[in-house]
């Protein structure tokens, strides 16, 4: 039998995350172990409950959500974290996966997508919303149009393909997934990734992404 998925729920609107966690505690493979109103209040929760995924809003009093998701990560690495926000501007984005959010949905979606969403990451895939990747999409397609910063070419130094596949993994696709997409084996899109690391001297999937961005090149 599948153990359920415990969730640890943070939001500073009670009501609103009131009626978010009577509808998951319908869900029966999900159990809701506690609820927080900000990010230190979770922080205070995460070693007592010790979530499977955390569901985290952004705007909050005391601690922020993208603040908040930094330190839990640390704290416990193993927990998976949600973003659940109205925010949908790139920085709030860029910041919150940079933090280590493996998900970002944005409070208009559906409780179906929300679900999924949970249930996603809990297996550790990333889920990012269509209408957030769009825009995690169109930040990687300036970095080719920018200018790039005297002395620092290990982006320019990656293949087409190279910069193909680093778009895929900041939008949380697996070494499978990839392979599919772009209809190569799975062994050449470990080949290619090894070599973007090596060449953006980072040591994980979700640093190369972030070096790119950040790099606003």
């Amino acid at each position: 039998m599948q153990s359920k998925i415990r969730l640890l729920l943070c939001d500073d609107h009670a009501i609103f995350r009131q009626g978010v966690r009577k509808l998951l505690e319908l869900e029966p493979d999900i159990i809701v172990v506690g609820d927080a109103g900000n990010g230190q209040e979770m922080l205070d929760l995460l070693k007592k409950t010790g979530p499977d995924v955390i569901l985290m809003d952004i705007g909050m009093p005391n601690m922020d959500g993208v603040t908040a998701t930094s330190k839990a990560k640390k704290i416990l690495p193993r927990a998976k974290v949600v973003i659940f926000t109205v925010f949908e501007d790139e920085p709030h984005i860029f910041q919150a996966i940079k933090a280590g959010a493996m998900g970002y949905l944005l409070k208009d979606a559906s409780f179906d997508e929300l679900i999924a969403a949970i249930r996603s990451v809990y297996k550790g895939e990333a889920l990012i919303q269509p209408v957030v990747a769009t825009k995690v999409l169109k930040e990687f397609a300036m970095l080719d149009k920018r200018k790039l910063k005297e002395g620092d070419r290990f982006y320019s130094d990656l293949t087409e393909r190279e910069k193909e596949i680093l778009r895929l993994i900041a939008l949380g696709g697996a070494n499978k997934e990839i392979a599919k997409k772009l209809g190569i084996a799975e062994k050449t899109v470990k080949n290619h990734i090894s070599s973007i690391f090596q060449t953006l001297h980072v040591n994980n999937r979700t640093q190369a992404a972030i070096y790119a961005l950040d790099k606003k090149i």
